[in-house]
C-alpha cells in the first residue's frame, strides 16, 4: 500500500538530514561557552559549545588549532573550560551514531562565560578572606579508625571509594550521608552531610571526612564551587578531603578543604595506609631494632672487657703508690704524735708544777685569814666577857635579861658563867 508521507531508511534519513545541515549551515559563527575540554595526543581537540539554553559537541582538529594558536599564542591557555569564544565552523554529521557537531574552522576569544566569571569573582573573594591558606590545613591522620564520606549512595564512586579502603586497611567504620552531587539540590544536601558528620559526639565522630563525585562537565560540578559548602568544608572540625572529577577538575572545595584529591579512589588511597605494609614495616623496623640492640650491647660488653684489661694495670698500680703513700703518712703521723706527746707531756710537768706552788700559796693565805677572823670573832663574842667574871643572863625564851623588869616572881632564869651554867628562880 502506497503512503501518503514520505519513507525512509535510517540510513537514508541520516543522510537527507546531513546534507540538509551541511548544506545549510556552512561556514557560520557561533558564540558560546566551552566546556569539558580535551586535547587528544593525537592534537584535536573535543569539547562542548553551550549557552544558557542549549549546547552542542565540536571538534577541532589539529591542523586548524596549532593554526589559530600559531597565530595567537594566548588561545593555548585561553582555549579552556569556562572560556566564552566565537567559533567560525560547519555543521557535521556523524552518521554511524546519529550525532551532529560543529567542526571548528577557527575561533576567537570573546571573554569568560557566566559561570567561569562566578567562580572566579568566588574564589577571588574567598582567597582574600584567607579560607584558602596553606596555614589553616590540618595535617590528615595517619590511621584513622572512622571515614565519613559525603556523596552520591549510588553509582560507582562509593563502591569504588569502599572497596579501596577496606582492600588498605580492613576493619574500617565506614560511614555514608548520601547526598545529590549534580543540581540545584546538591548544595544543600551536601552542606547538610558535613554538618551531620561534624555535628556527632567524640566517641561517634569520624576521624576523616570525604566529600566525593566522579568526573563530569564543569557545569555538571559546579555545585562544588557553592560558597555556603565551600565555607562549611573550611570550618569543618573534622580533616577533610575533597575529592571531586578527575585529575583535572578544581572546585573550591578543592581550595578549602585540607587536602585535595585527584579522583574518589585516589581519596581513598590518601585515606589510609596499606595495613600489610604497615605490618611489614613495622617487621623490619622491629628486626633492626634488635639487631641494633644485639651489636650495641655486643660492642658495650667487648669495651668493658677491653676497659677490665687496661684498668687492672692502672688499678695494681694505684693501690701500690697509695699504700705507699699510706706508709710514709703513717711514719710522718707516728714522729708528729711522738712530738706532740712530748710536748704535752712537757707542758703537763709545767702546769702540774705551777698548780702544786699555786694551791701551797692558796693554803698559806686562806690559813692567815682564817686565824686574822677567828681572832676577830673571839674578840667580838661575848662569852670572852665570861673569861673576865661577866655573867650573861636568859629568861626561859632565851632572851638576854638586861633589866630586872623584863622578869616576874616565880620565871625561871639561866646565868651562864666561864665555867658552867646556874637556873635561878626570881622571887
Amino acid at each position: 500500500m502506497a503512503s501518503q508521507f514520505p519513507e525512509f531508511t535510517v540510513t537514508s534519513l541520516t543522510a537527507e538530514l546531513k546534507r540538509t545541515l551541511e548544506g545549510g549551515f556552512s561556514k557560520i559563527v557561533v558564540e558560546g561557552e566551552i566546556s569539558g575540554w580535551r586535547r587528544y595526543p593525537s592534537g584535536h581537540c573535543y569539547f562542548t559549545l553551550k549557552d544558557g539554553g542549549a549546547q552542542i559537541s565540536a571538534v577541532m582538529f589539529a591542523g586548524p588549532y596549532e593554526a589559530i594558536c600559531g597565530r595567537h599564542p594566548e588561545m593555548r591557555d585561553g582555549l579552556k573550560d569556562g572560556a566564552k569564544v566565537k567559533l567560525f565552523a560547519n555543521v557535521s554529521v556523524y552518521a554511524p551514531k546519529g550525532n551532529y557537531q560543529l567542526v571548528v574552522l577557527s575561533a576567537k576569544l570573546a571573554g569568560l562565560g557566566d559561570l567561569m566569571q562566578r567562580y572566579l569573582e568566588l574564589k577571588s573573594k574567598l582567597e582574600a578572606e584567607g579560607l584558602f591558606d596553606q596555614a589553616r590545613k590540618r595535617p590528615l591522620p595517619k590511621m584513622p579508625r572512622r571515614i565519613g564520606i559525603v556523596t552520591s549512595e549510588s553509582g560507582a564512586v562509593i563502591h569504588d571509594m569502599c572497596t579501596v579502603l577496606t582492600r588498605r586497611f580492613p576493619n574500617l567504620l565506614i560511614r555514608l550521608f548520601p547526598s545529590s552531587v549534580q543540581g540545584a539540590d546538591a548544595p544543600k544536601t551536601l552542606v547538610e552531610g558535613v554538618a551531620y558528620f561534624n555535628s556527632l559526639s567524640a566517641d561517634e565522630a569520624p576521624d576523616l571526612l570525604i566529600v566525593a563525585r566522579g568526573g563530569g562537565s564543569f557545569e555538571d560540578l559546579f555545585c562544588f564551587n557553592d560558597e555556603t559548602l565551600v565555607r562549611a568544608v573550611a570550618a569543618s572540625k573534622i580533616p577533610t578531603i575533597s575529592a571531586v572529577g578527575h585529575e583535572t577538575d578544581y572546585t573550591l572545595c578543592d581550595f578549602a578543604a585540607d587536602r585535595r584529591a585527584g579522583t574518589p579512589s585516589i581519596a581513598a588511597e590518601i585515606a589510609v595506609p596499606v595495613m600489610d605494609e604497615l605490618k611489614a614495616k613495622l617487621d623490619a623496623q622491629m628486626s633492626r631494632i634488635v639487631s641494633a640492640l644485639r651489636s650495641k650491647y655486643e660492642f658495650c660488653a667487648q669495651r668493658v672487657d677491653n676497659l677490665a684489661d687496661s684498668l687492672a694495670p692502672a688499678l695494681e698500680s694505684r693501690a701500690s703508690d697509695a699504700a705507699h703513700r699510706v706508709e710514709v703518712l703513717s711514719s710522718a703521723l707516728g714522729v708528729a704524735l711522738s712530738a706532740r706527746a712530748t710536748d704535752v707531756a712537757h707542758r703537763l710537768d709545767s702546769l702540774s708544777s705551777a698548780l702544786g706552788s699555786s694551791i701551797v700559796l692558796n693554803l698559806t693565805r686562806r690559813e692567815s685569814e682564817f686565824e686574822r677572823l677567828r681572832t676577830k670573832l673571839a674578840m667580838l663574842s661575848p662569852y670572852s666577857v665570861l673569861e673576865r667574871g661577866y655573867s650573861l643572863t636568859t629568861d626561859a625564851s632565851g632572851a638576854v635579861v638586861k633589866s630586872a623588869d623584863q622578869v616576874k616572881p616565880g620565871d625561871v632564869i639561866r646565868t651562864r658563867l666561864a665555867s658552867g651554867a646556874l637556873s635561878s628562880t626570881v622571887t
